[in-house]
């Protein structure tokens, strides 16, 4: 197998970060390291088509006098009887504005990955190498940003006398250097005091004005009566003034016992004339 990924990260930066395992660990995608176990050991799922398989195992990263590095790995399915190994060497190879990972090894492996279609299966390896490199040249970034923060440097052009002399240029110009002038100033308004032009009449816009005027005091006191009382007090409160509701109009109806007292006299009236009646004849 024979690979090849461009990044824009200078090789050095590379070096220092394949030189640290733990960074490493760090740049593999989808590594889930087990507690307590090697700087790159855990499990790795790896998606090949619709299908995804799941390895447990370990690697060892080691550089090789010819500034490469050597990488050596065995892993079993944590669901399954099947195994994978695998020897890669990396090396690294300047180019313009950044430089070149080169991978090339050997891989054996049995079990559910050998009933794949083997293009599927370099598809996948071959993803999961671009995205190897690109992790390791986003580490190799953070670490130079980290690098000139803690020098107190931006990356920046010109030395630090220069930054200061411009900064003092620029605060000792004046608004008059900039082209700021004073603003003239506001002429004032006409008063109807002290001129000989009388006083305009209170006409019907003048009326419908001291009408807004009623309204909004109506209305701040509806406001001013509120204040102290709690919520559910105001939401049930009627509103007053000129916006309470006009109460229903409500038939007059004699209370029920005026109602039985007029028939109840018309009995007893003629009781009394049937009585006298009777009184009269026995006589």
């Amino acid at each position: 197998m024979e690979h090849e990924v461009f990044v824009p990260v200078p090789a050095e930066r590379l070096r220092e970060v394949l030189d640290d395992p733990a960074r490493v660990a760090r740049a593999v995608p989808g590594l889930q390291q087990d507690a307590g176990a090697e700087p790159v050991a855990g499990r790795l799922k790896i998606r090949v088509g619709s299908h995804s398989v799941t390895y447990r195992g370990a690697v060892r990263v080691s550089r090789r006098d010819d500034g490469s590095y050597a990488v050596e790995g065995e892993a079993e399915e944590s669901r399954g009887s099947g195994s994978v190994e695998l020897t890669l060497r990396i090396a690294l190879r300047e180019a313009e504005d950044g430089c070149t990972v080169r991978y090339d090894g050997t891989a054996s492996a049995d079990g559910r990955i050998t009933d794949l279609p083997a293009e599927a299966v370099e598809g996948a390896v071959t993803r999961l190498l671009n995205r190897f490199a690109e992790h390791l040249a986003t580490a190799a970034t953070q670490d130079t940003n980290d690098t000139n923060d803690a020098n107190g440097t931006d990356g920046t052009d010109g030395t630090d006398d220069e930054r200061a002399g411009a900064g003092a240029g620029a605060e000792e110009q004046t608004p008059a250097d900039l082209g700021l002038t004073e603003e003239p100033p506001v002429p004032e308004r006409p008063s109807a005091f002290g001129s000989d032009r009388p006083a305009p009449s209170h006409g019907p816009a003048d009326e419908e004005d001291e009408e807004e005027d009623e309204d909004i005091a109506e209305a701040a006191h509806a406001r001013r009566t509120m204040i102290g009382r709690s919520a559910e007090e105001v939401d049930h409160a009627p509103p007053r003034g000129r916006y309470a509701p006009v109460p229903a109009p409500q038939t007059v109806s004699p209370p029920a016992p005026l109602r039985w007292a007029a028939p109840a006299a018309a009995l007893a009236v003629a009781s009394a004339i049937v009585a006298v009646r009777a009184l009269r004849r026995r006589r």
